[in-house]
């Protein structure tokens, strides 16, 4: 089987913060990977813009070695790519460079012109000020911005407030790259494409919902970001959110952009407050010392900051309740973390025990069907059944899947989440892109719980680097019958 190839119009990516490291492992890379499977026109060009002064030459031969470095290939295919990329110098903060930006992107009249903000936060406003002012911004212009937007619901407001006075909300594309992956997609396919799974999708088919993001790396170079933000910002608020949303939001009545994002937000909307008086209860937070990884020894999380103390959280668990009548009762537990005993995202949807077993004590326990959704790695789903276990001699159950990984399914490149996202934008989906209510009504829930941590007189708890997290995270799910699955079973 190949995967389809479809055409987009002629555009120019202009990338704010090209020489930056999301330009370098993700941006250019996957830019490449889609000239390689022959999507890109001929009229399709790349503008990098950074302060850093540096000549067009200079600038290739660092997205050369950034592809090769991210599993391209060298030969006339990457220098084909290559002629389709300039360089100009520009102060994102200031004036220089900006009347040679507009002089340049007026030679590209017809074109999309899609501005990638990969750049810190607190440039959006400004970049996006000078996009305006100098008449970069017009009905054929799209502006790309990369989370985290804002720390908190006052300053997503505020990003919110400066980009929309530039931009109308239709030229606004909030990116997640956990939206672009595969399986996420393939989630909502499952739902609204086949009979066997809507019916059952309530609270009275359906126990309970894990959703694990789990990183088995510390916080590397960006400890100084990270010590401002913690997973509850970084993960929890944007990627573990919208992940939650596909899995319980009402059917759309189609794929319009609009309209998925419409029944999203209705599930931020309803889920119940937690705050000072049960967030003791509802949260874990934690940070991981010096352990053992699969590379040997490291550092623990103040090591790497190089402080002697920090509050800041690198892993978060949490049980969310959604009110409203599909979903009351069941509860979602959430949890991502830095540091833990596997790199692995992956979506668990258990379902109610059998109300009663006809096969006697002699065929053995009977487990719960799951469906398991794997989003990385080995990006796949998994539907876990009872069946009898073959051979003489009576019936005796056993627990296994019916496994569907995609790239054995397939037999395709499974593409990165960022080449499809980046195609979205200049084809104007919006569908997969975050909308500025959504973002919203995020922050109105996240906020609480961080007020609620700061009035609390404790610590993040320790866990060891290479565990799955502190043990309060285990007693979360376990004082309800319940159990984290750790193995991708």
């Amino acid at each position: 089987m190949t995967s389809r190839v479809i055409p987009v119009p002629p555009f120019v990516l202009t990338v704010f913060g090209a020489t930056g490291d999301l330009a370098s492992r993700k941006l250019i890379p996957a830019l490449f990977q889609r000239d390689l499977a022959g999507q890109l026109p001929d009229e399709a060009n790349i503008l990098g813009v950074a302060r850093r002064a540096m000549t067009p030459e200079a600038f290739r031969d660092h997205a050369r070695a950034a592809v090769l470095e991210h599993g391209g290939t060298s030969g006339p295919v990457l220098d084909r790519f290559l002629a389709r990329i300039d360089y100009l110098a520009v102060d994102a903060a200031g004036d220089d460079g900006w009347d040679a930006l507009a002089a340049r992107l007026g030679g590209f009249a017809g074109r999309v012109k899609v501005h990638y903000l990969a750049t810190a936060p607190q440039l959006f406003g400004p970049i996006c000020e000078r996009l305006g002012r100098f008449g970069l911004a017009g009905e054929d212009a799209r502006v790309v911005v990369e989370k985290p937007i804002g720390r908190d619901l006052a300053s997503a407001l505020e990003v919110n407030r400066v980009v929309g006075e530039v931009f109308s909300e239709d030229r606004v594309y909030r990116i997640d790259h956990y939206l672009g992956k595969e399986t996420v997609q393939n989630l909502m396919a499952l739902r609204f494409a086949n009979a066997l799974f809507e019916p059952l999708w309530n609270s009275a088919h359906i126990d309970h919902v894990q959703i694990t993001v789990a990183e088995s790396l510390g916080v590397e170079g960006r400890a100084g970001y990270y010590d401002t933000a913690g997973t509850l910002r970084d993960m929890v608020q944007n990627h573990l959110l919208q992940l939650l949303c596909l899995v319980a939001m009402e059917p759309p009545p189609s794929l319009e952009a609009d309209a998925v994002r419409d029944e999203k937000l209705k599930v931020l909307r309803a889920l119940k407050p937690i705050d000072a008086h049960n967030a003791g209860h509802l949260t874990v937070r934690g940070q991981y010392r010096a352990g053992a990884s699969a590379g040997g020894a490291v550092p623990g999380y103040l090591e790497e900051l190089g402080s002697a103390t920090s509050r800041t959280e690198t892993f978060v668990a949490l049980k969310a309740e959604i009110g409203n009548w599909r979903w009351a009762g069941v509860p979602f537990y959430l949890r991502s973390g830095k540091r833990l005993a596997a790199r692995v995202s992956e979506i668990v949807v258990g379902f109610r025990p059998v109300p009663h077993s006809a096969f006697g004590e002699g065929a053995g326990p009977l487990q719960p069907n799951q469906l398991v959704i794997r989003l990385q790695p080995d990006e796949g789903v998994k539907l876990w059944l009872m069946i009898k276990d073959p051979g003489p001699g009576g019936i005796r159950l056993t627990h296994v899947p019916l496994d569907m990984t995609f790239a054995e399914a397939f037999k395709v490149r499974n593409a990165d989440a960022y080449e499809r996202l980046l195609l979205d934008v200049v084809r104007g989906n919006q569908t997969l892109f975050m909308r500025r209510d959504e973002v919203e009504a995020a922050w109105r829930w996240i906020d609480p719980i961080l007020e609620a941590w700061r009035g609390m007189d404790e610590p993040p708890r320790s866990y060891a680097a290479g565990t799955w997290g502190p043990s309060a995270a285990i007693a979360l799910i376990e004082r309800d019958g319940r159990t984290w699955q750790e193995d991708g079973a």
